[in-house]
């Protein structure tokens, strides 16, 4: 073998292995010191544009000139950050609507807007390849997320794009399949968590397009999430969690929100850092329930904090969530049936065990008779959590509650969830996203045909018709369908959160477009 084959073998396997260095190592692990210096320092208002942007050069080059210059007289930063990054850019901000041509016209416009090639991927990018085009929610959110993404694929149903759909359920199973779980989003630093597990729910929205042979073809891919929240439930004694699973004191196994890491959240890093100032918790307790709850999807609100409702009361590796519990209630009925599919009697009758003590576990500890709700359950306080939130809808949707629960559920939203312009978060104002005065489409979703299983058909409808008229008045107002609405008032401004709200939106696109078509709204 000649001289000049042997350096260019060596030189591949280099870049080969850069590439696979820079899809698991987070901008944190990459730039050591120079990744703090840019985040403690506010160069960019949102911590998340500098791990979302792209090194022009290898890591070690970088570094190396940051060595050389940061101290140097006028050493600017910023600067060197422009000069050696490419800063994300959002579609979205270039295109521009067009109020007249109507929401459905936007709605159609937007799928092309907020889609992605699979191939478009940059070395040393905190960006996960995926092996197939995707969509992301848009704004600054330019990466696929895994629950936003069933609530996009209800609309992406209703405009016939199968094969988006069919891509995201394959990108997910390519993830399940290098990670072990689907993470938060596709990038590096969500790898230690994950996210809502709505996969059994994607799988079965494609097979209402191609039919039920699709459930046991993502069987393995099921399992393998299955596992991933599972894991560790065998070694449990009574009254003790391990990662994602906690044996309760009835000796019954249910999920809670984790996160494999307890440091400062790198897309939030300075933030989370001034945050542990203002808590008791040790850092790490205190950086993982932050963590945890971004697994949720629900960063942050009320549920996740004690009654003081303050932001350093946070726990939620210490709530038994009823959402999480009633997602994977469905991921135990889909694999046992994807077994009653292939004829596998024994297994079939694992799995819907699995799943009948699970729905009596949520009844026994979620369900308030009290409240007429369904409620998260502090597991070592063994009470409910302080707040009602519209979490408890999620039982609605799997069929959970008998008859006479889902009536007093049905008067609980009517009188005290139910607002002028949609259904509310929360009832308490903590500054948070999700807490009032934020409605978001998913839930109005999950609460709509919630209701319609229990045939509540007229306040399902009533809650569709103002959710509605609550996103084209906006969109009449600014062009836009946004991340989440104001439903106590006319104001359009939303309130709370770590970043303003997000034009786009993938999942209100979705979930209206699929309130358009079911109540034959023009």
């Amino acid at each position: 073998m000649g001289i000049i084959r042997k350096i260019l073998i060596a030189l591949s396997f280099v870049l080969i292995a850069g590439f696979v260095k820079s899809q698991t190592h987070t901008p944190r692990q990459l730039f050591p010191g120079l990744f703090e210096a840019v985040q403690l320092a506010d160069v960019f208002h949102d911590n998340k544009t500098f791990v979302d942007a792209t090194p022009k050069h290898a890591p070690a080059a970088i570094l190396k000139l940051w060595g050389e210059q940061k101290n140097k007289p006028g050493f600017n930063l910023k600067q060197f950050v422009l000069a050696n990054f490419t800063l994300p850019t959002a579609d979205a901000e270039a295109f521009k609507s067009d109020i007249s041509k109507g929401v459905r016209r936007h709605i159609d416009t937007l799928w092309h807007v907020l889609s992605r090639k699979h191939n478009a991927i940059a070395n040393y990018s905190s960006l996960i390849s995926l092996p197939n085009d995707f969509i992301i929610p848009g704004g600054r959110f330019r990466e696929t997320y895994y629950w936003d993404s069933y609530f996009t694929m209800l609309g992406l149903h209703e405009s016939h794009q199968t094969k988006i759909i069919q891509n995201t359920v394959d990108n997910f199973a390519f993830l399940i399949n290098k990670y072990g779980s689907i993470p938060t989003g596709t990038r590096t630093y969500y790898l230690t968590r994950s996210q809502a597990p709505f996969f059994s729910m994607i799988v079965n929205l494609l097979a209402k397009e191609k039919g039920t042979k699709v459930i046991t073809k993502y069987q393995p891919e099921l399992l393998k999430e299955y596992a991933f929240w599972m894991k560790g439930a065998d070694q449990l004694n009574q009254q003790q969690a391990y990662l994602r699973v906690v044996r309760m004191p009835g000796g019954e196994t249910l999920n809670r929100y984790w996160d494999n890491s307890d440091l400062p959240r790198e897309e939030a890093y300075k933030n989370d850092l001034d945050s542990a100032k203002k808590t008791t918790q040790k850092p790490s307790d205190f950086f993982r329930n932050i963590r945890a709850a971004g697994e949720s999807g629900w960063d942050f609100g009320s549920r996740w904090f004690d009654a003081s409702n303050k932001y350093g009361s946070i726990q939620t590796t210490a709530i038994i969530p009823v959402d999480l519990n009633c997602l994977l209630y469905r991921l135990e009925l889909t694999i046992a049936q994807s077994y009653q599919l292939q004829g596998n009697s024994d297994l079939f009758n694992v799995y819907l065990t699995k799943a009948m003590a699970r729905k009596s576990a949520i009844l026994k500890y979620c369900w308030s008779e009290k409240d007429g709700w369904f409620m998260d359950y502090n597991w070592k306080q063994k009470h409910f959590t302080p707040q009602q939130t519209i979490a408890g809808v999620f039982p609605l949707e799997f069929n959970i509650p008998n008859a006479d629960m889902a009536k007093k559920m049905a008067n609980t939203i009517k009188t005290k969830f139910l607002k002028p312009r949609g259904l509310a978060t929360s009832f308490v104002h903590t500054g948070q996203q999700w807490d009032s005065p934020n409605g978001w489409a998913p839930m109005q979703y999950m609460a709509i045909t919630g209701l319609q299983n229990y045939h509540q058909d007229v306040l399902a409808k009533d809650i569709a018709m103002r959710w509605i008229k609550t996103n084209i008045t906006v969109f009449n107002i600014t062009g836009k369908l946004t991340e989440k609405y104001n439903v106590n008032d006319n104001d359009v401004k939303t309130s709370g959160g770590e970043y303003p709200s997000q034009d786009g939106y993938g999942w209100t696109n979705g979930v209206l477009l699929y309130l358009l078509n079911h109540y034959a709204v023009k």
